[in-house]
């Protein structure tokens, strides 16, 4: 998988000595412009925006989120609690499925619940009632699987064959739509305006018999829309004629295009050694820190790469074998001490990171490229380790 990012932005300016290594440092005001991006297809599409917490879940930012966009939206009751602690706004939560000990917490704290298919709407049907006698406000939704694949990675496709992410539009009838009130169909991943077109284009046949009685259409994430050769004025075009056509309210979930290249994962090269090519051991790892370098797999970014000289591979303190981040060129051999940057680590890497190998977690850092503040948000030790087992 090629990462669509990688612009350094600010961050080519940044002293990596600045920062205990590792550490992940996120500008500020490269959250700001992407969400004052965010924002302004929603004032122009009269849509409603929403960030993705499984994506970017910096609750020290909640109050600039808030400042922009509509709300967040959820993937189960943890990230409900932390949304309701924290952000402002509206709050839209989806599980693939929901534990009937945890609706009732689920239902109290969102706008709109997502089921993922018709037959948990009605097996959880007295659990909706109860809530609601008991005075909640909510909105139920459907997720849907458009079964129209634009994936390029299978495991980050939402509509690979047999997919366990929606209900099949093709199996959709009139009788599945009762006591639900919107649907959802997220089938992108860092995708651009004409995957989305193509998508609506294959489901919007089915779906047009049914969404008389709908009030809402959430697109879900997977919009690049802070890229900067996104096709925002085509997004705007069609959500605004969506809605004119159906007569619904109109709601997108990006993620990564809040926190698109606006964080950077800053390390250390501790060893260099040579096995058939200079080797160089670094205190991130791909396996605890940035776990898509292996699962997608993709090669990110290094800050400041130079184009010619020595190929060192780098790779993380673990045991695993595999914890590889990639080939790199440096302009001369590193040593132990040399500083380095990942680019685009501010979204899913943040909020994947692990202790395998007691590997300590990278300290988080707020920066203002504008002001040149710096704030050591979080630090983990020995105990953030220690307190997650037993």
């Amino acid at each position: 998988m090629e990462t669509q990012a990688g612009d350094p932005g600010a961050f080519a300016h940044f002293d990596l000595n600045r920062v205990a290594s590792p550490a992940f440092v996120v500008d500020e005001a490269a959250i700001r412009r992407n969400l004052a991006v965010l924002k302004d297809v929603r004032d122009r599409a009269d849509a409603r925006v929403l960030l993705a917490l499984k994506a970017f879940s910096m609750w020290s930012l909640a109050d600039v989120v808030g400042e922009y966009l509509d709300g967040v939206c959820a993937s189960g009751r943890w990230e409900a609690r932390l949304a309701r602690e924290f952000y402002k706004g509206e709050l839209t939560t989806y599980s693939p499925a929901y534990r009937r000990e945890d609706l009732p917490e689920i239902l109290r704290l969102s706008d709109h619940v997502i089921f993922n298919s018709p037959y948990q709407v009605a097996r959880f049907a007295d659990v909706i009632a109860e809530a609601r006698a008991q005075g909640e406000v909510f909105e139920i939704g459907l997720r849907l699987n458009p079964e129209h694949s634009e994936g390029e990675v299978a495991k980050y496709d939402p509509a690979q064959p047999c997919s366990r992410l929606g209900f099949p539009v093709s199996q959709l009838r009139p009788e599945h739509m009762e006591g639900v009130d919107g649907l959802h169909i997220h089938a992108l991943c860092e995708q651009a305006f004409q995957p989305l077109a193509r998508i609506w284009a294959a489901v919007e046949p089915r779906l047009a018999p049914l969404l008389g009685g709908v009030k809402w259409l959430n697109l879900g994430g997977g919009h690049h829309v802070t890229r900067a050769d996104y096709e925002k004025d085509d997004l705007v075009a069609f959500i605004r004629r969506l809605s004119e056509t159906h007569g619904v309210q109109v709601y997108l979930e990006p993620g990564e295009a809040v926190a698109l290249d606006a964080g950077i994962l800053v390390g250390e090269v501790l060893e260099v050694f040579d096995n058939g090519m200079p080797i160089g051991i670094t205190d991130i790892s791909a396996t605890c820190h940035m776990p898509d370098v292996i699962e997608a797999p993709y090669r990110p970014a290094m800050l400041k790469e130079a184009s010619d000289g020595v190929a060192v591979r780098l790779g993380g303190p673990s045991c695993l074998a595999g914890d590889i981040i990639g080939d790199y060129v440096f302009a001369e051999r590193p040593t132990p001490g040399t500083r380095i940057a990942f680019l685009d680590q501010a979204h899913y890497s943040m909020v994947k990171t692990n202790t395998f190998n007691g590997v300590p977690l990278p300290s988080i850092v707020l920066w203002n490229s504008e002001t040149d503040d710096l704030k050591v948000v979080r630090n983990f030790q020995y105990d953030d380790f220690r307190d997650r087992l037993s």
